[in-house]
Order: C-alpha cells, then structure tokens, then sequence
C-alpha cells in the first residue's frame, strides 16, 4: 500500500463540515485510496476525549491553528481566522514533509474550501490539490459572484428567481453578529474560499448533479467543478454497511430514551425539530415554536441542545411529556428520519439536514435562520416542492415565526391534498439521490474519475 495514492485531507474544524468531508473520504477508501486525517490538535484531543474512534482505514494527524485550547481563545472570528491561516500554513507545510521524510508522500490535499490557504501549501509541494465545498452549488455560486462584484449589476439566471430574503444573509445584512463579528467579515470569510481557486485541480461540491444541474453547469464552464454528494453513510442510500458519520466532537448522551419513544409511534406520525449544531433561537421564538408544535395535535420530537435548555420554560418539558412531545438534547438525527415514523422535519435548512431529509425522502417546514440557510429554504420549497417556509412577521414586527403560522406549516405539510404532493415529490427526488452514488449514477462516476486522477498521479 505504500505505493498506493495517498490522500491528506484537512476538515475545517466544525462538526458540520467535519461529517461531511469524513464522508467522502471513507469513500476512497475501498477504491484504493490511502487516508491522513488532519485535524487541529484542540480537536483532535477533543474527539479522543469523547472516546470516539476513528475508522480503521483512515490515520488521523495534527496541525495547529494558534489556539490549541480552543477557537474561545479568539477575540472574535476574523482573528481565528487570521490566526488559523498563518500557524495553520506552517503546521500543514511541516506535517506534508514529515509524511515525505517518512517515505509516505502525499499526492493530494483534500481540503474544506474554507481553508484556501491549503491550496498555497499544496502547490508549494507540486501536489494536487482538490477544495471541498460543504454548501450547496447555488450558494457557492452566489458568492463567487459576489466575489467578482456582480451580484447586485448581473442576474443570475442559472438559478431560481430569488428575493432579498432568499439570498444568504451575509451578502445583504450589515448586523453585528452575536460574536461581534460583522456579518461583512462573515461575507469575506465565505467569499475568501474562493481565493486562488483557479489553481486547484478538482472542485469538489457536496451536492447531487440533479438537484442542480444549472448551477453546476453554470461554475463547471469556468472552474473544475464537480458534485459528489450526497455525503452520507452508504447504508441509508446503498444498503452499505456504513451507519455513523464517526467522529463526534461532542459527547453525546445516551440515546435510548429517544428511541424507545419512537418506537410504538405509527408511521408518519411524528414532527421532528432540529435546528442543528450552531443555530440558536430567541427564548421568545422557543415559546412560540413549542405552543406552534403543540397546537398542531401531532406528536413531536424537539431537540434541545444542552447550551439552549435554559431558554425552555420549566413547564414546556413537563406539559410536553404529559401529551404528545418528548424534548431532548440530542438524538441520532439520521436514525430518526430513516426510522419511517417521521412525517414532517421542522429544521433550520442547514445544508447537512436538507441532504439528508431529501436523501431519506422526509418532507420539511423551513425556519432558515442565517448564511445560507434562507438559499436552502427556497430550493425546498419552491424547486424541489419537497416542504413549506414558515414566515416570520405577525404583530410586533419582532421578526419571529408565530405558533399560529408553525401549527399552519405543520398541518400542511402533514395533512391534506398539499401533503400528498409533498411526500411524492420527496420519494421522487429520494431515488434520484440514490441513484446519484449508486454504480454508474452521477456521484459515483464523479467520484471513480476523481480517484483515477490520483492514481495517474500516484504512478507518475
């Protein structure tokens, strides 16, 4: 094996972008793809923490991005960034030419599109050089045309007609973010991964060719795109053997109370509420969304992460175990919406979540609440017609989602003739995302030609 093609692959430290790179690599793997999993020391001790293993096949490296405590260290996230970029430089330089002196060369470094800086490392060896992009192709889109300053002189008709609301909320909000960070910083942030990109050798997006064939088309005329997702264990797309993303960088608690509610529930029957890893509501939104859930008359599975449980009034957890809720801190997302009882996935339209609701084929109500989240609300709406939006207004102008306008999205999405055409467009576009990474199907041939490219690399 040590003439085999070997593969780098360096994650931006985040779970989100974590699980999907992961992913991807454990595909590689069986196609004779050699694997170094490089994350920063505060993470990588955080994982080992959690006691969470790494998969057999894929070695797991170091490199540093100036604040092995923890990004908390930060004054705020221009200077993690900054920082990251400058130690991460010279930590990923030492790491590739230490596997050199080894005798264990690398020929490739995967790297999220986050961190364009591995590009400059990368060439600097003469190696290939493949960024991965974990949002989706019309929002990588949007902001390669922001970096070109056209997003408010040029239309852009690869995609859907859009509105002010419908476009990520760092390209038109100038707000201050919670961490102090304005969100023009985010946009630079987001835009930078663009940065030398017409040097890389592959641009790897983590979407499926046929949830947007003119957004890929669009960038693969000027750039070396191409879509190789949907990245998710194989076994709920394949029949693989592959259940868990792997990796968790948060102990997670014990899932059984999660799963012996769901199981005596009926097909389709419950409401699952999941606004993902980072996303945090208004304590005033948390109430509405609850009283919302609860009017609708349909069992729910709310999950709560541990950092947001004090915004949840005493009387929600006991008023929800006593009818029809369950409010958790945490679950095995994928386990729940494969399970069958799900009928209805209330979620913030995180790339990750909306992947695997359309992957699994579970209709949505879309409460996006930042970056590119508002892009994959109107994709699974109004093109794909796979969910509804709730939106956000009522009296007060206070910019929240009403229990009243949740209880209607709910009802309509689990009731009624809407419901219907929903779930036939879900099982539709479930089997085209099967399709996709199954032999021969558009992930798959993508991904076999990608691994063809190392391999000639590898024999030179």
């Amino acid at each position: 094996m040590a003439n085999s093609a070997h593969c780098l692959v360096v994650p931006f430290p985040a779970q989100g972008h974590i699980n999907p790179i992961l992913q991807f690599s454990k595909r590689l793997i069986p196609k004779g793809i050699r694997i170094t999993l490089a994350f920063t020391r505060f993470i990588s001790a955080t994982i080992t923490s959690t006691s969470a293993a790494a998969p057999p096949d894929i070695r797991i490296a170091t490199i540093s991005d100036g604040y092995d405590g923890g990004g908390v260290e930060a004054a705020n996230f221009g200077a993690y960034t900054d920082t990251f970029r400058q130690v991460g430089t010279l930590t990923l330089t030492q790491l590739i030419q230490k596997q050199s002196d080894a005798g264990d060369s690398v020929h490739c470094v995967v790297y999220d599109s986050c961190l364009p800086w591995c590009l400059d490392v990368a060439k600097s060896f003469g190696l290939m050089a493949a960024p991965f992009f974990t949002q989706s192709c019309a929002v990588d889109s949007i902001y390669n045309h922001v970096r070109d300053g056209l997003i408010e002189s040029t239309p852009l008709p690869w995609l859907p007609p859009l509105e002010t609301r419908d476009l990520p909320s760092f390209v038109n909000d100038t707000d201050v973010c919670d961490d102090g960070g304005a969100y023009p910083e985010l946009l630079g942030f987001h835009v930078w991964q663009f940065c030398g990109i017409e040097k890389a050798d592959w641009i790897l997006c983590n979407t499926v060719y046929e949830l947007e064939p003119q957004e890929v088309d669009w960038l693969s005329n000027f750039l070396p795109f191409t879509s190789i997702g949907p990245t998710i264990p194989s076994t709920y797309l394949t029949n693989q053997t592959d259940t868990e993303y792997g990796l968790d960088i948060f102990k997670q608690p014990n899932n059984e109370t999660c799963t012996n509610w769901l199981q005596n529930k009926p097909k389709g029957s419950v409401v699952y509420v999941s606004f993902g890893s980072m996303a945090s509501l208004p304590q005033a939104q948390m109430e509405e969304l609850y009283f919302g859930l609860n009017n609708s008359n349909h069992n729910f599975l709310w999950v709560v992460r541990e950092s947001e449980v004090a915004k949840l009034l005493d009387s929600f957890s006991t008023m929800a175990a006593g009818k029809k809720g369950l409010i958790v801190p945490w679950c095995q997302q994928l386990h729940v919406l494969a399970s069958g009882v799900v009928g209805c996935f209330v979620t913030h339209c995180g790339w990750n979540s909306t992947l695997e609701a359309v992957s699994l084929g579970v209709p949505m109500v879309a409460m996006p609440q930042w970056a590119d989240q508002a892009t994959n609300a109107k994709y699974v709406t109004d093109v794909w017609r796979v969910g509804v939006r709730a939106r956000s207004g009522g009296d007060g102008g206070d910019g929240l989602v009403k229990r009243e306008e949740i209880e209607r999205c709910v009802r309509e999405v689990m009731e009624g003739e809407k419901a219907v055409e929903i779930r036939r467009n879900g099982d539709k576009w479930k089997k085209v995302m099967k399709d996709a990474v199954s032999e021969d199907g558009s992930s798959d041939r993508n991904v076999r030609e990608f691994v063809d490219s190392l391999i000639r690399v590898c024999l030179w």
